[in-house]
């Protein structure tokens, strides 16, 4: 296994923002059908979120890599030519695909259900460069090209308010290394100043192990169960029917459907896991959670 670690100073450089300030555009939420609606059943003491598509904007939606004339293989093509290597954009994404592929067979070997990778480990094997701070500048660049975000609307001010109201808060996503940086980028803040707790923070590839795997949610569970709070005092926000609606309520959480964004929203109708799937909330905004948080015991404000 490839050890994962680079020089502190280095790993700063990689977050500031000027540095990848070209790749960071404002986005519009696009609408979807949905309206807001639902209560919790119960008060609530932990909120864990999910990050794309729910607290950030993930502007990838349906985009097709492989087509030669999308404007992200040009740039793919560009940021080729940057990092000096000569191989053709087709040809880096197809050994990406393959080098992924491979991890996750050896992790379904291993009995994992759901397998995440560790993606600076894959573009160490797919660009056979030694320096790991290369390569982790090389895949922030790249998953900004392929996958650009944005805050949600009213981001920053719902997270003020559930500090304000003593709520703990964490993270449960299918995200990488260069995931928790995006709170820098756009919110000019670490994630642990933000108000999210270190211990309850449970991003997939430190497991190996993506959602909808219940794995995360359950270790989620854990940790909570010993700081006292049982399942049905914590709420799960995310935008996709299985993958977060799905182990969440298997876990016992309340859940919150966010359907902000048409690009991300996920109802998966077709699936039978989600068929008789109800959350507890239908959210479109994130500033509509100010009204559902922070009751005392018995429900009233």
């Amino acid at each position: 296994m490839i050890a994962v670690g680079i020089g502190p100073g280095t790993e700063n450089q990689m977050m500031k923002r000027e540095l990848i300030e070209q790749y960071l555009q404002p986005l519009t939420p696009l609408p979807t059908a949905l309206s807001a609606r639902g209560g919790l059943r119960h008060p609530i003491r932990c909120i864990l979120f999910d990050i794309y598509g729910t607290l950030f904007i993930s502007g990838s939606g349906d985009l097709r890599l492989s087509q030669q004339n999308s404007p992200s293989y040009d740039r793919i093509e560009q940021l080729l030519a940057k990092y000096g290597i000569t191989r053709s954009p087709r040809r880096i994404l197809a050994t990406l695909c393959e080098h992924i592929e491979i991890r996750h067979d050896e992790l379904r070997q291993q009995g994992v259900d759901h397998p995440e990778v560790v993606i600076d480990r894959i573009w160490r094997q797919v660009l056979e460069i030694d320096d790991q701070s290369v390569v982790r500048q090389f895949a922030i660049e790249f998953e900004l090209i392929t996958n650009p975000v944005s805050p949600m609307p009213h981001l920053e001010s719902m997270l003020s308010g559930c500090r304000q109201k003593g709520l703990l808060m964490g993270i449960i996503s299918n995200a990488q290394f260069y995931t928790p940086y995006l709170f820098s980028w756009f919110l000019n803040s670490e994630i642990e100043s933000l108000g999210f707790d270190p211990g309850l923070l449970f991003y997939s590839y430190r497991f190996e192990r993506a959602k909808p795997s219940l794995a995360l949610f359950e270790m989620a569970a854990d940790r909570l169960h010993s700081k006292g709070i049982e399942p049905t005092a914590v709420l799960y926000v995310g935008n996709d029917m299985l993958n977060d609606m799905y182990p969440a309520n298997a876990i016992g959480f309340q859940t919150a459907l966010f359907a902000g964004d048409r690009r991300s929203l996920r109802l998966r109708a077709e699936d039978p896991r989600c068929e008789d799937l109800r959350p507890d909330l239908v959210l479109t905004d994130l500033g509509q959670l100010d009204q559902h948080i922070g009751l005392p015991p018995g429900g009233q404000r």
